[in-house]
């Protein structure tokens, strides 16, 4: 028990300290600017070496999407979670759930300096992309696991509609500047319109045994 509480504890200090690496970039992003904000200043906001921070991120670039590859991830996570009884689209509106809820409590500040610097540049476009790509992917892949009778297009179509819904509504809820209690609405209502979708696709609504 000591060690696992250990093995917990360190767990705990690590997400910390990546969120502390996080936070500081963005805030240093919108204060100064991104080309003007170096990786040591950042390291020195969060109360690290810059060893510590290329611990945590590859790259400068890759500060900026710790928050949404940490929820992606989420995702994946729950789905790969199976409960005898729920049925697939429980499975997958729990997992939407779960990520707006974090992703409500974690909108901050900064949220649409986040969102500008990827809108207005390439390069960082073109790391969203891949990242939603890869994402895709796997949450597909996931989801034929879940409900062996899909279609291949049903499974695209499916893992596309959850992701990018969240997805869109959240830059548009933090390019515009929206409250946290708005973004919960804007995410609920989005998540309905996926699920009266879903719910015509009959794998969906079947038990898992």
């Amino acid at each position: 028990m000591p060690h696992v509480e250990s093995a917990g504890l360190r767990e705990r200090k690590k997400q910390r300290t990546r969120q502390a690496i996080f936070a500081a970039a963005l805030r240093l992003f919108a204060e100064r600017g991104y080309d003007e904000t170096t990786i040591a200043d950042i390291a020195a906001a969060a109360d690290v070496s810059p060893r510590t921070f290329f611990a945590y991120f590859p790259s400068k670039e890759d500060v900026i999407f710790a928050e949404i590859d940490d929820r992606l991830a989420e995702v994946q996570q729950r789905l790969s979670r199976r409960t005898p009884g729920e049925t697939p689209l429980e499975i997958i509106r729990q997992s939407v759930v779960e990520v707006m809820e974090a992703l409500v409590a974690e909108q901050g500040e900064h949220g649409p300096v986040q969102v500008r610097l990827v809108l207005e540049r390439p390069a960082l476009q073109a790391r969203a992309l891949q990242r939603m790509h890869e994402t895709k992917q796997e949450v597909q892949r996931q989801i034929c696991q879940l409900c062996p009778g899909l279609d291949e297009i049903e499974a695209v179509a499916i893992s596309g509609m959850a992701l990018g819904a969240m997805q869109s509504v959240v830059i548009h809820c933090r390019q515009n500047g929206l409250a946290p209690g708005t973004t919960r609405t804007a995410l609920d209502r989005a998540l309905a319109l996926m699920e009266r979708g879903l719910r015509s696709v009959p794998a969906l609504n079947e038990p898992i045994p």
